[in-house]
């Protein structure tokens, strides 16, 4: 549990953009809605899943079996655009060791980013595969994403 922080202005553009000055923004209670859907869209098993927005922070709260899921349900929530920070307060059934993260940075790709924590590139399959279903194509980061990187086994 704790604070983790994202860069805000990367991510998926789960809020939209306003199409004109007379589009309302979304209210906070709207952004937890769709962040709560996009959890479900990625079958994230969360029981009582319990999602906040004030401004730029998103609380996630619930009950998850691993800390797997914990980690990719934050990545979820934090990688969505105009999201700076998420407070997790996700309960653990079996305490785990928690994965590092990466924020990508130019120039990143997840070869080069396997080497700089395994020493081999050739395992940035583990990378892509911790990270799915939010990554669907090895090839395809972005700067400011959050990515987890976990323990080889």
């Amino acid at each position: 549990m704790g604070l983790f922080s994202f860069v805000k202005n990367a991510g998926a553009k789960l809020f939209g953009k306003k199409a004109d000055a007379e589009k309302a923004e979304l209210t906070d209670d709207q952004k937890a809605d769709q962040l709560i859907a996009a959890i479900n869209e990625h079958n994230l098993p969360i029981d009582s899943l319990y999602v906040a927005v004030e401004g730029d922070v998103a609380t996630i709260a619930g009950d998850v079996a691993d800390a797997e899921i914990r980690e990719k349900a934050i990545l979820v929530i934090g990688n969505v655009e105009g999201i700076a920070e998420v407070d997790d307060q996700l309960r653990l059934e079996v305490e785990a060791p928690e994965a590092r993260f990466h924020t990508v940075v130019s120039g990143d790709t997840l070869g080069k980013i396997s080497k700089n924590y395994y020493g081999d590139a050739m395992k940035y399959m583990v990378i892509f595969e911790a990270n799915k279903p939010m990554l669907k194509d090895p090839d395809k980061i972005y700067i400011g994403q959050v990515l987890r990187i976990p323990e080889l086994a």
